[in-house]
């Protein structure tokens, strides 16, 4: 396959006359994944002719061009140009919003669909919940509630669904929670059921199969494809990538409130804008989190 690299050791290469692929780095990488964000970001902003679509993963990224408007190899040059500018992390920040999910953790509804699929699941008797807290070295269900709403988590790859987008938490590396998906995907998944794979937590966006462990549910949409739910005037989806996601523990008597609320077009989505520095993040990465979720209180 031909491909070129850049000077960050990043390799483009091409699908056709029409897709260009950049592979910026072999594993995630949370300061990688924020620098793909940066590029693509600004390659969207500049609106260059011949450029379709613009496609940013976790540790690579897509481009579709037309053509006809500008050859594959001119564009690299661009790119290269780019992983230039945005080469160290004191050089990303992305202006987003952060905002609140609420969530009752260990519901019975999510807890029932668990139990059903224990035959295509590491643990035959434990609950998601239980079993990701015991992977992580924690001594109670609890314990992986508090450390999950602990810091806020940052969308860095939209999902196999409008909405469902994978995130990461803002938490130094040892901190991370780190859990194997299903064996063997389930065949059922709860609405707004909030999970978490691999280090990557998601709300599935509607019912459906899935294949991450079931931590809670949540009693608000995170898409609206009619947009006829307040919040999502502007968007189709709640969280695209770069927001950030505060996971809120509520109990079971609020969480029937709140979705009374959001079915009847009552519920305002907590959420404000925030500057999220890279450099800043890497430098105090327990400290800077609460400041940045310090502004839902504002």
């Amino acid at each position: 396959m031909s491909y070129e690299v850049f000077a960050d050791g990043a390799r483009a290469s091409f699908g056709g006359d029409e897709f260009v692929f950049v592979e910026v780095c072999e594993s995630m990488d949370l300061a990688q994944a924020l620098r793909i964000q940066a590029i693509t970001g600004e390659l969207s902003r500049r609106e260059l002719p011949g450029i379709l679509d613009v496609a940013p993963a976790n540790a690579s990224y897509l481009v579709r061009v037309d053509p006809e408007v500008v050859h594959p190899r001119e564009l690299v040059r661009t790119l290269a140009r780019l992983h230039e500018r945005f080469g160290e992390a004191g050089s990303v920040a992305l202006d987003t919003e952060i905002v609140e999910i609420p969530v009752w953790y260990g519901d019975p509804e999510t807890e029932r669909v668990c139990m059903k699929f224990r035959d295509r699941h590491q643990s035959a008797g434990e609950t998601d919940l239980a079993y990701t807290a015991r992977v992580n070295g924690l001594t109670s269900a609890a314990d992986l509630v508090t450390a999950h709403s602990s810091a806020p988590f940052i969308v860095t790859f939209p999902c196999f669904k409008p909405g469902n987008t994978e995130c990461v938490q803002l938490v130094p590396r040892e901190r991370q929670l780190q859990v194997p998906k299903y064996l063997r995907p389930r065949t059922e998944t709860p609405a707004r059921a909030v999970a978490h794979g691999g280090a990557f937590t998601v709300v599935y966006p509607t019912a459906g199969v899935g294949g991450y462990q079931l931590l809670g549910r949540s009693p608000v949409p995170v898409a609206d494809l009619a947009q006829r739910t307040p919040g999502f005037e502007t968007s189709k989806v709640l969280a695209t990538i770069s927001t950030l996601l505060s996971f809120r523990p509520i109990s079971g008597e609020e969480y029937a409130q709140l979705r009374t609320d959001s079915r009847e077009g009552r519920y305002r989505y907590h959420r404000a804008p925030v500057r999220f520095a890279l450099a800043e993040f890497l430098a105090d990465p327990a400290g800077y989190p609460r400041k940045l979720t310090a502004a839902l209180s504002c």
